[in-house]
């Protein structure tokens, strides 16, 4: 990032001068914990089965060295990405993550704002407690893509495009990974926590002409039957059915550029080039899908070798701090998503607390960038790491 982008001046005060708000990620996360229910914070931070795949995403990352070079002449460094056509000043953008007034009551719309101020792409999520179009009025100036879960009913598909298109949205984002929640202990011993049961989380579908059609009555008249009829879509055995022929379906109807999220093996990378996509986010979910997967970063290494340089390959899963983006880039992510950082923010503070996580992140990946010798993200390679055994 360049000293005269007008963050930086927030950002050089962040690092110069006391704070109140928290440094450290881990303290983030235990301020969050102290001020959310057991139900919110138990579908935030739990996973999928005994949690070995939110642990191994981080233990991933750590297994990861990096190896600094010296008098690199880094005085201005450039931290900013173009993926897809959307430019970024720094190499990470905001997970799509569900339901984010469980965190406060603002939400989305208090998330949108940090990044509007930050100047961060928004990944907004399908089950999100706003409507797409309320979130993209909130960040004008700053690109967003919209998350989709492909639920099985084509119209409903079709019109969330359409309303991204018309609401500014400049890429589409496909979850794959998430025919129907994981087997998350943590919810389920919560009396089967779900925020979808009070309505949270359902702003895109009860503003749907089609799922309102399908409904056959007003979504907010009948609330338990509304919230059955979202889930029938949303979280059903029948979308187990999802297959490559749907997504050539969703190419043919579209000209954003599409990136496949949740993929974990190259030749499920391969295939969704050779299907149309534009990018792939290399993730498992956080660990809340799939107990025992392959770390994020590990799965990262084998997709870039098996795809070469030039395709878009995203990545997220574990990323807290400056030097866990500097290793996820050297070892080919094009830029990586931030999560449950950001949501931690979200609870603590509002859109305060998300733009000092955010402003926190970008003057520590400024800052190890320049401690690692290299003036730009395209200087680092395989060499600016060393794996530990």
């Amino acid at each position: 990032m360049n000293p005269r982008h007008p963050v930086w001046a927030r950002i050089a005060e962040i690092a110069n001068a006391p704070s109140n708000w928290p440094m450290a990620p881990e303290e983030w996360e235990r301020q969050a914990a102290a001020k959310l229910a057991q139900g919110p914070l138990g579908f935030i931070e739990g996973g999928a089965g005994c949690l070995s795949t939110v642990r191994e995403n981080r233990e991933a990352l750590e297994r990861w060295r990096l190896v600094p070079r010296i008098l690199g002449s880094a005085l201005e460094r450039d931290i900013s990405v173009r993926i897809c056509g959307t430019a970024s000043p720094v190499p990470f953008f905001l997970a799509p993550i569900g339901v984010e007034t469980i965190a406060h009551d603002e939400g989305e719309l208090a998330v949108a704002r940090a990044a509007e101020a930050c100047g961060v792409p928004f990944v907004v999520a399908t089950p999100s407690s706003f409507t797409m179009e309320e979130i993209a009025r909130e960040m004008p100036k700053t690109p967003r893509w919209f998350q989709l879960y492909f639920v099985n009913d084509r119209e409903i598909v079709r019109n969330f495009i359409r309303r991204a298109e018309a609401s500014g949205y400049s890429a589409i984002v496909v979850t794959l990974d998430t025919p129907m929640l994981g087997w998350r202990e943590r919810d389920l011993g919560n009396q089967r926590y779900l925020p979808f049961h009070t309505g949270a989380g359902l702003a895109n579908f009860v503003t749907d002409p089609v799922f309102r059609a399908r409904l056959g009555c007003d979504p907010h008249d009948d609330l338990q039957r509304t919230v059955a009829a979202f889930l029938e879509l949303f979280n059903s055995p029948k979308n187990f059915d999802l297959s490559w022929d749907d997504m050539r379906w969703l190419r043919g109807i579209t000209k954003l550029p599409l990136l496949a999220k949740g993929v974990l093996a190259a030749a499920d990378a391969r295939r969704a080039f050779d299907e149309g996509f534009d990018g792939v986010i290399v993730s498992n979910h956080g660990g809340r899908q799939v107990d025992g997967a392959i770390g994020a970063i590990d799965a990262l290494v084998d997709i870039r070798a098996a795809l070469g340089r030039a395709p878009v390959v995203m990545m997220d899963g574990g990323i807290r701090r400056g030097s866990d983006v500097i290793k996820a880039i050297a070892l080919g992510a094009d830029a990586v998503l931030l999560g449950r950082p950001y949501i931690h923010g979200l609870a603590v503070g509002g859109r305060e607390g998300v733009e000092a996580v955010l402003l926190n992140l970008m003057a520590d990946t400024y800052r190890t960038l320049g401690l690692c010798g290299r003036k730009a993200l395209s200087d680092l390679a395989a060499s600016a790491v060393a794996r530990r055994t």
